[in-house]
């Protein structure tokens, strides 16, 4: 048409763009709530979201299995700030049973994401169509668990998942929608934003009633908890616990809520926590807990020994007093209650206390030093490394603002008592579920979390074997992680456990006469790798991968035989 022509008038009988589909109107409401990462694996079920995905501003990764997709969102939120998730995606049936695994590591974490499942469609229902099973299955691995009957429904139905994982407690909320559903154009009803509802505040009174024994104790100790990681309120407990001049232990969850360089902390409460630790809570004459249920696996089914009087503040009332009994018990929301804490301290403690609380809390670390040194000694330069030296040539490799990931496993023991953290989202592991196969994918999901830092996916290879379909995941998107796997062919702390308490031979749950070659799995799926057996190497190996452009692996091989965690830092001290 010529520049001057005139343009042919609109035909007024042309449809209008059709409206878009539910799987649009469900990807552009993520989007619009901060959602953009979601985690997952494709299928027929699935192609309807994957359509709008790919044709929004989303970025959908492709995992090789699902069980390790909510463990890679699980990784995105902790790592993040308070609030901030992402989604996973999944086909019905065994796409959702596989996720179970996550999903309840997530919710015992409290760690928010949205699982999404795309359902059975509504026509076969009922009929033992493809994958189907009934919904309420996974009722107990999630906060809530939303099934969309109405198409109308489905935004909706997102929008308050989205809300609801982020109220705390928060936690991972999955919503079911059939594909039928998300392939129709059914018009969806605007939405309105409704905020999470705040967390509880602590009421004046009990506040007043926690400063006053923690502000007149002679020997305080705060002990912490995902609660403060969840909350964001590492500022004001590193606050509260300068105030008191009281040494900061963790649980699992709580490792890196005050950054372990700091002169008050003092270890964490968990399998491997060294009998000096424990005697430091046992010893303290007032003790404030915050932000953990105190549960089973942090104190050793309650056989550790709290101190004296015991100030307990949590999100859930159950929690309070189940396994210990507390002299002032608060449902509170951590970083809430350290502020009005903190504030009703004013600042300074009586001029009667001690002010051993750095004191007290080194005496912990050194002699924590003391058995991990004994763990080298008379040790020759052929023996294999042990765990803590392996740890320790890390650590000294990897920048300290850089995130770090561990699996679950023995090895899982010896990184919690003896690899410094640097603060509350610079360090990942699960807790009370303890699931393995869990340091790889949560790494990935850091990474895309923070494409700014450095991060590195500490696993054995027994958790790396049960996730290391991940390694290919890795390679095919490019996700510049560091994967250091401490290899010693064993499931060595059932193997310990078989032959010190069961007769077994030593080993029996090893794979002496089958060694697994690391290196060539990972460079089958595309990743540069190497393996190491000397102290020395371990660093420059590490250092090598990360400063590399790209992810890549380094395979450390390290001792079967090494003494546990759980066994080694609770018995009597070396030399005693």
């Amino acid at each position: 048409m010529d520049a001057d022509e005139p343009s042919p008038a609109a035909d007024p009988t042309a449809p209008d763009d059709p409206p878009p589909t539910v799987a649009e109107a469900v990807v552009d409401a993520m989007l619009d709530r901060g959602v953009d990462t979601v985690f997952g694996i494709p299928g027929k079920q699935t192609l309807p979201l994957n359509r709008a995905l790919a044709d929004r501003d989303a970025r959908f990764v492709v995992a090789r299995h699902e069980t390790a997709v909510p463990h890679q969102a699980w990784g995105y939120a902790e790592t993040s700030e308070p609030g901030a998730m992402a989604a996973t995606c999944v086909v019905p049936g065994p796409g959702d049973t596989n996720a179970m695994n996550g999903l309840k590591n997530a919710l015992n974490d409290c760690v928010p994401l949205l699982h999404l499942a795309v359902e059975t469609e509504r026509s076969v229902r009922g009929g033992d169509g493809i994958h189907e099973t009934p919904p309420e299955t996974y009722d107990t691995v999630v906060k809530e668990n939303v099934l969309v009957d109405s198409p109308a429904g489905a935004v909706p139905a997102v929008v308050e998942a989205i809300r609801t994982a982020r109220e705390h407690p928060q936690g991972p909320v999955r919503v079911g929608i059939p594909k039928d559903v998300l392939a129709s154009r059914t018009p969806q009803p605007a939405v309105g934003d409704r905020d999470p509802s705040p967390p509880p505040t602590a009421p004046p009174d009990a506040v007043r009633d926690a400063a006053d024994p923690l502000a007149d104790a002679a020997t305080p100790v705060v002990l912490v908890g995902g609660g403060v990681r969840r909350s964001g309120a590492s500022e004001a407990l590193r606050s509260v616990a300068e105030t008191l001049d009281a040494p900061v232990v963790t649980t699992y969850k709580g490792k890196g809520t005050l950054p372990e360089t700091h002169p008050l902390s003092a270890g964490v409460l968990c399998g491997g926590a060294s009998a000096d630790l424990r005697d430091l809570l046992a010893g303290a004459d007032v003790g404030l807990v915050v932000g953990s249920d105190l549960d089973a696996v942090a104190t050793a089914s309650w056989s550790v020994s709290m101190p004296e009087t015991l100030i307990h503040v949590t999100l859930d009332g159950d929690d309070v007093g189940f396994g210990y009994d507390v002299d002032l018990g608060v449902v509170a929301d951590a970083d809430r209650f350290l502020r009005d804490l903190d504030g009703a301290l004013d600042g300074e403690p009586p001029a009667s206390r001690e002010r051993a609380g750095a004191a007290r809390a080194e005496a912990v670390r050194a002699a924590d030093r003391d058995r991990f040194a004994a763990l080298s000694e008379d040790r020759g330069s052929d023996d294999p490394l042990r765990s803590v030296e392996v740890l320790s040539a890390v650590r000294d490799a990897v920048p300290e603002d850089a995130v770090v990931t561990a699996d679950a496993g023995g090895f899982r023991l010896w990184t919690l008592v003896s690899f410094p953290a640097a603060g509350p989202r610079s360090y990942v592991n699960p807790g009370s579920w303890a699931t393995m196969g869990t340091g790889l994918p949560s790494a990935m999901g850091a990474k895309l979390a923070n494409p700014e830092r450095d991060v590195v996916a500490l696993t054995g290879d027994g958790g790396l074997m049960m996730c290391v379909h991940e390694l290919h995941t890795l390679a095919s998107e490019g996700i510049d992680v560091t994967v250091v796997a401490l290899n010693n062919d064993d499931y060595a702390i059932i193997s310990e456990e078989a032959e010190r308490s069961y007769d077994f031979s030593a080993g029996s749950y090893g794979w002496a006469e089958t060694g697994l070659d690391l290196v060539a799995v990972a460079s089958g799926m595309g990743l540069p790798a190497e393996r190491v057996r000397e102290r020395d190497a371990v660093g420059d190996a590490v250092e090598r991968a990360r400063i590399r452009e790209g992810p890549a692996l380094v395979e450390v091989v390290t001792d079967p035989g090494e003494p546990q965690a759980s066994e080694w830092m609770t018995g009597p001290r070396p030399g005693e």
